[in-house]
């Protein structure tokens, strides 16, 4: 990647900002920037981001290929133009309630856009394009827990760890649909299907503690596994450490009575 296309890049982010002209090269552009993005981002959608192409955009677009370039510099750059643009689809409510009850807002965010926009879980983001929105919810994530009593180093250790945490989440319960979807039968049929065999090679008293937990986990989820109870049992052991931290000592430790 070229520095000319990082700088362009980011005045592509902060066009709405910064008046960047629709259409800086080459002959008079027929749709706009942002009908570029949103039409990525519905070709990505659909199809995910290992088949996303410039090619399926213009097409959606009825451009040829080449133009997309005029509006963009490249397949990465348009996906980091996609993600701002979706960061800031939903308004950001105003933090209400204890710190438990914020944080989990600011996780349930995270979580319902990944189900929104699952080929969110498929980018490459070790360096991530720093645009308007996705500035705006970084600020909303952090104001969750600001005066709480973290260090600022903690503050932004927290908001990574939900985004990590809440990633792996969501990738899970994405993958649960998308199997159920793509095999055409459900957890209890999958499981019809296959306990004949499993009574066979796994005799009674064989696992006894993976088969008695297995069998109350299978009566209560009536399935393979439950991945948005799982999401909040985790979501639940993240804040109780969250509450551990803040009642360490003071640095310097305890007064001296």
């Amino acid at each position: 990647m070229e520095i000319r296309d990082i700088d362009r890049t980011l005045g592509l982010l902060w066009r709405r900002t910064l008046g960047t002209p629709q259409g800086s090269r080459g002959p008079k552009q027929r749709v706009s920037v942002d009908e570029v993005v949103r039409a990525a981002i519905a070709v990505a959608d659909e199809e995910g981001l290992p088949a996303f192409s410039m090619r399926k955009v213009a097409d959606r677009l009825g451009l040829k290929l080449m133009s997309i370039y005029t509006y963009v510099p490249g397949r990465s750059e348009l996906i980091g133009l996609m993600i701002d643009e979706v960061a800031g689809e939903r308004d950001l409510p105003p933090h209400e309630g204890s710190l438990r009850e914020r944080v989990t807002g600011v996780a349930r965010q995270i979580w319902d856009e990944y189900h929104r926009h699952p080929w969110l879980l498929q980018v490459e983001n070790s360096r991530p394009w720093i645009g308007p929105h996705v500035s705006d919810r970084y600020e909303w994530q952090l104001a969750a827990i600001e005066g709480a009593g973290f260090t600022d180093l903690e503050m932004d250790q927290v908001v990574t760890l939900l985004c990590g945490f809440t990633a792996g989440a969501a990738r899970s319960s994405i993958d649960a649909r998308r199997t159920a979807e793509r095999s055409g039968i459900s957890d209890a049929e999958w499981w019809a299907v296959n306990a004949p065999i499993l009574d066979r090679v796994m005799p009674a008293g064989a696992y006894p503690i993976s088969g008695r937990v297995g069998q109350v986990a299978g009566l209560e989820y009536n399935a393979v596994g439950d991945p948005e109870r799982s999401f909040r049992f985790g979501l639940d052991r993240i804040l109780d450490g969250l509450a551990h931290l803040l009642d360490r000592e003071p640095p310097d430790g305890p007064e001296d009575p």
